[in-house]
Parts: C-alpha cells; structure tokens; sequence
C-alpha cells in the first residue's frame, strides 16, 4: 500500500458496486452512518463520479443527496458535471455525429440508445435492452427520433462483446469515440477524450483544486482513467482485474464495506 503524500479534499466513489448494492439495490449503512459524516467532519468534499446520468440514479441513493452527502456529481462518464444544481460542465454530440453512427449501427441491425442529463431513450424495445437497462432505469424512453429534440450527452449500443470485430470493420467509431463495454449486452459509445477523469478535471478546476487533492473508489472498466489520474486511486475488492491491477490499493468488497475500511486505513478518516 502506497501512503497518501498528500491532502485530500474532494473524494470520488463510482455508483454502482462501490457506493451501490445492485444485487441488493441498497447502499451500505456505512457510508451514511460514517463514511459521509467523517468526510464532512474534515472538510472534505464527498462527489460521485458515475457513468449513470443524472435522471438514472437508484432510489437508494437520492436520500444521500443533500447538504450533508453529495452535492457534487460526476455524471455520464465525466461528460455532464454539477454541483449544488450548478452545471459545471457539459460535452454534447452533434446531430450530424450522432447519425453517421446510427446510419451504421442500423446498418448492422444493432439497436442504440440517446442518453441525456435526465434521460435515456431507446430505438426500439428487445430483450437484450430489456436486460440491460432495465435495473439501471426502469423508466427509460422508446424514440428513436429523441436526439432531434434533445441534447445527446452520449450513446449506447446493445450488441455482445462476440460482435465487437463487427464495430471495429464498419468504422462506427471511426476516429473520434470510444466504446466501453458495461453489461453483457451493452457499451458506451462516447467521444475517446472523455471519461469520468475529464470530469474530474472540471471539478477540480472549478475548486482550484489539483488531482493530488482527490482520491477515488471504482470496480469498472470505466473507472481506468479516473484511478489512475486521481492523487490515489482505491479499487473495491469486487472490481475488475484490469483496474485492480493499476489501483494504488485494493480494498475489501462493497457488502463488506470496502469504502470505509479503506478510508480508515489510509487515515482519511
């Protein structure tokens, strides 16, 4: 374990399996019982940074969303960021960038989605949509017009990883995006410069604050960038090995409060 040079002030925790339970849609009793009191208490900021937009937060969380838990936010892989209602920073696609991807990935027979700061809108209902975005916003929209009347922070495909040489020989993301796969069924498709680590970089700014100054948890593969850009990067026990790999400390599992035993070990708290 690497020691902390230097101080924190802002500390970044992905959603969902670090701050969020999914397969028991709860978030651990710790972190409002210790981990955000204790942070507070030392004057340190508690953010999240999520590949969720703002309007596919779970339940779970959104009593944690006040004056003494998180009132920043790091949202759609660092591409819509806010704090107290105050929108940071935004990075649209063009309507003219989003239909040469649409025009290919129909050409495939691959649905798409439009994710916008609130909202996530499908081209059509199928199981595999179904599958994947139900647990992450039940509530979602099928429109496959949607980004003609609304600002499009991101897309998402739905297709197996089986299918991915098939992306890469139709030039979806010719030389501009990036796919991140985060289900079985499903990627990210957004510009190859963004991540949750560019948002960061927003927020940080926004402060005056350097990345030394921030720490952040993670389990997924869009959570590379920010763990290695941050000042210490903490992957959950139950993370992916990838990021296991670069984290400057593992800690324990998210149903074993690896948030706060972390913290408490690396004297943030």
């Amino acid at each position: 374990m690497q020691p902390l040079e230097n101080p924190i002030k802002i500390a970044f925790f992905d959603i969902d399996e670090t701050l969020y339970y999914k397969k028991e849609q709860l978030i651990p009793q710790s972190i409002a019982e210790q981990v955000l009191p204790q942070l507070r208490a030392k004057g340190i900021i508690p953010a999240i940074a999520t590949g969720r937009t703002f309007g596919a937060f779970p339940d779970a969380i959104k009593p944690l969303m006040n004056d003494k838990g998180f009132e920043l936010f790091v949202t759609t892989n660092g591409q819509y960021n806010l704090y107290k209602g105050e929108v940071i920073s935004e990075y649209i696609l063009t309507t003219e960038r989003i239909e040469r991807v649409l025009a290919k990935l129909t050409a495939l027979n691959i649905e798409y989605a439009f994710v916008t700061a609130d909202e996530i809108a499908v081209s059509k209902n199928t199981p595999e949509v179904e599958t994947s975005l139900r647990p992450i916003k039940a509530d979602y929209i099928v429109d496959p017009n949607y980004y003609l009347t609304h600002k499009v922070i991101q897309l998402l495909a739905f297709f197996p990883a089986e299918r991915h040489q098939e992306i890469m020989d139709a030039n979806v993301l010719e030389d501009d995006l990036k796919e991140v796969r985060w289900h079985q069924y499903s990627v990210d498709l957004l510009n190859k410069h963004h991540s949750k680590a560019r948002g960061i970089q927003d927020v940080l700014n926004y402060f005056g604050l350097d990345m030394k100054n921030a720490i952040a948890f993670g389990d997924g593969l869009n959570d590379l960038e920010m763990l290695s850009t941050v000042g210490y990067g903490v992957a959950m026990g139950n993370a992916e090995d990838e990021l296991k790999a670069l984290a400057d400390y593992v800690t324990d599992p998210i149903e074993q409060d690896g948030i706060l035993k972390a913290l408490q070990k690396l004297q943030v708290i």
